[in-house]
């Protein structure tokens, strides 16, 4: 269905999971009937949620779209640090918030270069995750294990500042455990019960081998993480329309009207979140930020 654009639809918080000290999932379940028949979405899209009496900011769907069938709800992860934010933390499951979107482009587009999935063929995804960056992956990981016949072979790399700051921990468990999925986590700094890689996410680049002619690299974190591991991939070859990133925190309206988050000629809410390295460099930043 096409997106809403202004008016939000009306979800209910039936689910919250505290992933951390200050990162909490909310599930949103449409209230409207038709809304669940005909919604739609892909990973790397957005939403625009609303706290009522408070605001509205931008969310990546941290959910996969269901393979058949219709959408009750959708997932986002949130951590506290806006007026938006901190109100969303202090809602309950029962509360009602506005939900307008979906909105902007999505993964598999860009990394198909604009075929979708066919551009994907014989290619082998590789996520490098840090911190909050992995909710929009997580998206993407789930709907590509969801269709194990296309890709068999998946690699994640995800990195966190310390043990209690990662997120999704039970499923980072099931994501190490299924078979053919080469499964890497670090921290920062471990603590007396972490068993595990201590250091930052690019040293995993050192554990793995990669065909870099046949990688689709999907990278998202903090962005002095991005920046350092584009750099790795660069250096073992992966080529840069193939390197697959996000600019979420850039947004504000969504629909590409309020300016906040253009760079250079291009709104990131329209055009994207999602870029290729090689759109990335066409892009002159107005905030003095270099891909």
């Amino acid at each position: 269905m096409s997106a809403q654009v202004y008016l939000p639809y009306l979800t209910r918080i039936t689910d919250i999971v505290e992933e951390t000290a200050d990162v909490k999932t909310f599930a949103l379940a449409f209230l409207e009937e038709q809304v669940k028949e005909t919604f739609t979405y892909r990973p790397g899209q957005f939403v625009e949620v609303s706290v009522f009496g408070v605001g509205e900011a931008p969310f990546g769907i941290s959910s996969s779209p269901p393979r058949e069938g219709r959408v009750e709800e959708i997932q986002i992860t949130v951590r506290a640090m806006g007026s938006v934010t901190q109100a969303l933390h202090r809602l309950s499951v029962g509360d009602l918030v506005g939900v307008r979107g979906p909105l902007g482009n999505d993964f598999l587009s860009v990394a198909g270069g604009g075929q979708g999935e066919e551009g994907l063929k014989g290619k082998r995804p590789l996520f490098v995750g840090g911190g909050i960056g992995l909710p929009p992956l997580r998206s993407l990981i789930n709907y590509l294990l969801d269709r194990r016949e296309k890709y068999p072979e998946i690699t994640i790399l995800y990195g966190a500042r310390t043990p209690g700051d990662r997120v999704y921990k039970s499923e980072l468990k099931e994501w190490a455990a299924k078979e053919r999925i080469e499964f890497l986590e670090t921290v920062d700094v471990g603590d007396e019960t972490w068993e595990g890689n201590v250091g930052l996410v690019t040293e995993l680049f050192d554990q793995i081998e990669i065909d870099p002619e046949n990688t689709v690299a999907f990278v998202c974190g903090p962005p002095i993480m991005i920046h350092f591991v584009i750099l790795r991939l660069l250096e073992l070859k992966v080529p840069e329309e193939a390197i697959i990133s996000t600019l979420e925190r850039h947004m504000k309206c969504g629909v590409g009207k309020c300016g906040h988050c253009a760079i250079g000629h291009k709104y990131v809410c329209t055009d994207g979140p999602v870029f290729s390295y090689a759109q990335l460099r066409e892009l002159q930043w107005q905030s003095g930020e270099r891909p």
